[in-house]
């Protein structure tokens, strides 16, 4: 079983940087993709990042591509979301998402993610 723990989430100003973290339980964690999710108000869901389950694969959504950087520590079982360059319209609650199934090793869709986390928020004035 997986659980998932979001933080670092905060109120901040356009420009700064924020690290968000997603610990996971579980002796497979490892094993499974990870993805960023966020959902601001009036918005649908969308994938921010994602990261296979060794590392070696990334995806980034082209809004954030250049200012966001995804990583993992399968020693700690942790999930980073590293987010620098901060603009307003980045405002929203972040999910980080396991996908346990391991067909596809940076799942695109939130369909294909199986256990979420709480959200952590991130708020960002202009």
């Amino acid at each position: 079983q997986v659980q998932l723990v979001e933080s670092g989430g905060g109120l901040v100003q356009a420009g700064d940087s924020l690290r968000l973290s997603c610990a996971g339980s579980g002796r497979t964690f490892r094993r499974y993709a990870m993805g960023w999710f966020r959902q601001a108000p009036g918005k649908e869901r969308e994938l921010v990042a994602a990261v296979s389950w060794s590392g070696s694969s990334t995806y980034y959504a082209d809004s954030v591509k250049g200012r966001f950087t995804i990583s993992r520590d399968n020693a700690k079982n942790t999930v980073y979301l590293q987010m620098n360059s901060l603009k307003p319209e980045d405002t929203a609650v972040y999910y980080c998402a396991a996908d346990i199934n391991g067909y596809n090793p940076v799942p695109l869709e939130p369909e294909q993610y199986d256990y979420w986390g709480q959200g952590t928020q991130v708020t960002v004035s202009s």
